[in-house]
């Protein structure tokens, strides 16, 4: 209440003024979308992963775009922040959604919400130690993680999830959501992500929802043949993963963005980097994780 947050810090007075004004310009997440698309080069991640797991470690490329996406928070944590109720926060923890898929049988598929908890100084090996971990507790549970379990008290109630929800949010806009839901959801997340190319679907821009604090959604589409231009002309064709962007533009000027793109670009082009802490790690003022 009052524009505090067990979540999150106000860090309003140290944004541009412009910035700052944009929250009443654009009330919700859903009027503040921009959407961009980072190549990854197919073979590159491709190799890594191989090599990587013929060393015994626990790889996927799901983690590879995750411990990319941490490495880019390191340098700017200004993507780390959220807005709600036209204040704007440094979130206080960094963390990745997404969806765990697990196939009983030919006809069955239960899908279910893993939250992993990551912190900038992370390595490559450690983040894909979090994400293999999270789908093996999941799925070893029968997909009932506190996710669900909040869903099914939700619905276990005649008319609880129409009137429950709207409530919930009515808390979230005021700064009083308990933090036990605030674990549990995910939609209070640093970025969510989907994995396309798993099911051979194109990747593609999902929007961002106006409950909780999602500030970007990821999506890695199946491989695709690109055709680019080198700079003395010469045509290529290149296998790439597509991956598809949408951020909330209000929490950050374009530049943190553009170099925190940058930073993602840089650690997928070539993994190795991402095995070893950052030389340093920015944090914005009070706020560390």
């Amino acid at each position: 209440m009052f524009g505090l947050r067990s979540d999150g810090k106000n860090v309003e007075k140290e944004m541009d003024i412009f910035t700052r004004v944009t929250p009443y310009v654009m009330t919700s997440r859903a009027d503040a979308q921009n959407y961009n698309t980072v190549y990854i080069d197919e073979k590159t991640i491709t190799d890594y992963v191989r090599e990587k797991r013929a060393e015994g470690h626990r790889m996927s490329t799901l983690a590879v775009v995750i411990a990319a996406y941490v490495r880019a928070i390191a340098n700017m944590p200004e993507m780390n922040r959220f807005v709600v109720n036209r204040h704007v926060y440094a979130r206080n923890y960094l963390s990745v959604c997404f969806v765990a898929v697990h196939q009983s049988d030919r006809a069955t598929f239960e899908e279910s919400t893993a939250k992993v908890y990551f912190t900038p100084r992370d390595t490559i090996f450690e983040v894909a130690d979090k994400v293999e971990d999270a789908i093996a507790k999941i799925k070893a549970t029968t997909m009932d993680n506190k996710t669900t379990q909040l869903v099914k008290t939700l619905e276990g109630i005649p008319g609880l999830l129409s009137l429950g929800i709207p409530f919930l949010m009515w808390l979230d806009r005021i700064g009083l959501l308990p933090k036990a839901i605030i674990d549990a959801s995910p939609f209070h997340t640093s970025m969510f992500i989907t994995n396309m190319a798993s099911i051979r679907l194109p990747k593609l821009y999902h929007h961002l929802y106006n409950f909780g604090t999602v500030s970007q959604f990821f999506s890695i589409g199946q491989k695709e043949k690109r055709v680019e231009m080198d700079k003395d002309g010469n045509v290529h064709v290149r296998t790439v993963y597509p991956l598809g962007i949408v951020t909330d533009e209000r929490v950050a000027a374009g530049s943190f963005y553009a170099m925190g793109f940058r930073e993602i670009a840089k650690a997928l082009k070539d993994p190795h980097i991402m095995e070893t802490p950052p030389e340093s790690v920015r944090f914005e003022a009070g706020v560390e994780y």
